[in-house]
């Protein structure tokens, strides 16, 4: 298993599948193979001891509201498609009845799900979708350049619901800014639903110990945090945010864990 950013994708798929009611993605696990899942698991339970235990809660929880703002676009236009970026080993166009799907993602991931997909559906467990799938640097000026004229030839001037989930924070800030506004970039009328680690939390108990875990797997540990303003000004737009315990009064009655003992992921969506 690569020590990259890109195992954070299987750290996801594992704390989902942990939470599968709750993240209401029941394709969670499969994206996991027989061979892998030990591993993962392995990987999962270091995490947790190492770093904080409730990964399988906030990445549940962000899964959950994403699925549901992307349900909504969907319900307002039935044509709209699906443009995700940092999309690992997510189901959203398996989930939801989009027109067209595009995934983006570094290239070994890219590839390792495309295999997956193949299997899936060779198995009978996923059906036919129209899913394209994109290899792309997003640190690279050029390469989103690229991928944004991609984006618009894709959409065809159908509506876009962009995500970057479980991403931003790991480009430079000019790079995070530029990926979190690709979606308005390539339609101003675009929905945008982006994950962020808010400025307020740069000194968080449990981001130092994420930063200390990733730099034992020689993991880049510099951050990028933004705010709701930084989010709007990107977007052109107000922004609703929801934070993790504003999610767990949502999604489970109360606040279970409060948010100073868990990753402080937030949620901003624009446009909807």
């Amino acid at each position: 298993m690569r020590d990259d950013v890109g195992l954070t994708a299987y750290l996801v798929n594992e704390s989902r599948a942990r939470r599968e009611d709750l993240a209401a993605d029941p394709l969670a696990a499969e994206w996991i193979s027989a061979e892998q899942r030990g591993a993962v698991r392995e990987l999962w339970d270091e995490f947790a001891a190492e770093v904080y235990p409730h990964d399988d809660l906030v990445v549940s929880l962000r899964g959950r509201v994403v699925l549901e703002t992307l349900g909504q676009a969907l319900d307002k236009r039935g044509d709209t498609v699906l443009v995700v970026c940092g999309a690992g080993f997510s189901s959203y166009p398996w989930l939801l009845p989009f027109a067209a799907a595009m995934e983006i993602d570094l290239p070994h991931i890219v590839a390792a799900k495309q295999r997956r997909a193949a299997e899936l559906r060779a198995a009978g467990v996923l059906d036919q979708r129209k899913v394209e799938h994109v290899a792309a640097d997003l640190n690279d000026a050029e390469a989103r350049r690229r991928l944004l004229d991609r984006i618009r030839r894709f959409a065809d001037g159908r509506p876009i619901a962009y995500v970057a989930e479980g991403l931003v924070f790991y480009l430079p800030p000019d790079d995070a800014r530029a990926v979190t506004g690709l979606g308005v970039s390539a339609d101003p009328d675009s929905l945008t639903v982006v994950s962020y680690w808010p400025s307020a939390a740069a000194d968080h108990p449990v981001l130092e110990a994420q930063r200390r875990w990733f730099r034992r797997r020689s993991v880049p540990e510099d951050a990028t945090y933004l705010t709701t303003s930084d989010i709007a000004a990107v977007v052109g737009g107000p922004v609703d945010n929801h934070s993790p315990e504003d999610l767990q009064r949502r999604y489970l009655g109360e606040a279970v864990v409060p948010e100073t003992e868990l990753i402080p992921e937030h949620v901003a969506v624009a446009g909807i």
